[in-house]
């Protein structure tokens, strides 16, 4: 397959000279309306989907793939600004993130998905269950409630440790904070989410770290924030997600040591949305924080393959 490594204007386009290997991964880009997606694939059967946390990229799976890839279709793409895909300077809306998975899925010629979700990439996870339920069998989202969880003024703590949403969404000066000089603002988002004397691989870091370097791709991050996030925040705040009901069952996963949404505070949260969620359930992973994926990739496991494999009636 050959792979263009032309720059189009005003945009980072994705190739794979700097790609870096997992074993029993193929890598392939695939040519979306105005965006050229770079997709992680292994394995064979049902697919499952992965759509990894801010400013990761497939990268953020591979402790979980070879173990998925052993019964199912993994594909882990890089979402829209992300990693080898294209970041072009606009798009990192929620309609256009959710148009960018379900024209890879059909470039793909996948109808039906187990969709597994964390951080920011819960956000158009839950977001095709809604707008696409028929290509969505289950769905497990990984550190964030649902989206129709009701917040009020006992559920603020969970929300103060995520005030990097708030400047990654500053035009200009995110972008500086994120992919220049030591690069604090994406430093604290990678480092200081982590279980308490554990800290995250270094060389992990600093691969997301250079990635971000790229002007390009720090300026679609801030864009994310400021187009996606925080636009869904206001629909969360304003009660959207509790006008309609989701037909997708759905499984949330949070750390024992999440900083956020610690389990008593996900707990809560995930029953404010159990009456706007066709099937809900709620489970802790012992030994892990926010990247779960990352730090207890035996426990999520644990948790995954037996929900993946229960038989549900298709729709």
């Amino acid at each position: 397959m050959k792979h263009r490594t032309d720059a189009a204007p005003r945009a980072v386009r994705g190739n794979r000279n700097d790609m870096p290997e997992l074993d029993g991964v193929q890598h392939r880009f695939v040519d979306l309306p105005g965006l050229r997606m770079h997709i992680a694939e292994a394995g064979s059967g049902e697919a499952v989907l992965l759509l990894h946390g801010a400013l990761q990229d497939w990268r953020a799976w591979r402790h979980v793939i070879p173990a998925l890839a052993e019964r199912y279709r993994v594909l882990a793409p890089d979402l829209r600004g992300s990693g080898w895909t294209d970041a072009p300077r606009s798009g990192y809306d929620r309609r256009r993130m959710v148009a960018d998975v379900v024209a890879m899925l059909d470039e793909s010629g996948i109808g039906e998905v187990h969709l597994i979700s964390t951080d920011l990439g819960a956000i158009p996870g839950f977001a095709l269950c809604y707008d696409h339920p028929e290509r969505v069998r289950t769905h497990v989202a990984i550190g964030v409630p649902p989206l129709a969880m009701k917040v009020g003024l006992r559920h603020v703590k969970a929300f103060l440790p995520l005030w990097h949403q708030q400047v990654g969404a500053v035009p200009v000066l995110a972008a500086a904070l994120l992919g220049r000089g030591t690069q604090p603002l994406a430093r604290h988002m990678l480092c200081d989410f982590s279980p308490e004397g554990r800290p995250p691989d270094a060389d992990e870091v600093e691969a997301y770290l250079a990635r971000l370097r790229i002007p390009a791709r720090a300026r679609a991050a801030s864009a994310t924030f400021r187009r996606l996030v925080l636009p869904e925040l206001a629909r969360i705040a304003g009660g959207h997600y509790r006008r309609v009901t989701s037909r997708t069952p759905t499984l949330v996963l949070t750390g024992s040591e999440d900083r956020a949404f610690a389990p008593p505070m996900a707990e809560d949260l995930v029953g404010t949305a159990q009456t706007h969620v066709a099937s809900l359930e709620l489970r802790t992973i012992d030994g892990a924080a926010h990247y779960v994926a990352q730090e207890n990739p035996a426990g999520l496991l644990r948790h995954l393959l037996p929900f993946l494999a229960e038989v549900r009636p298709s729709r």
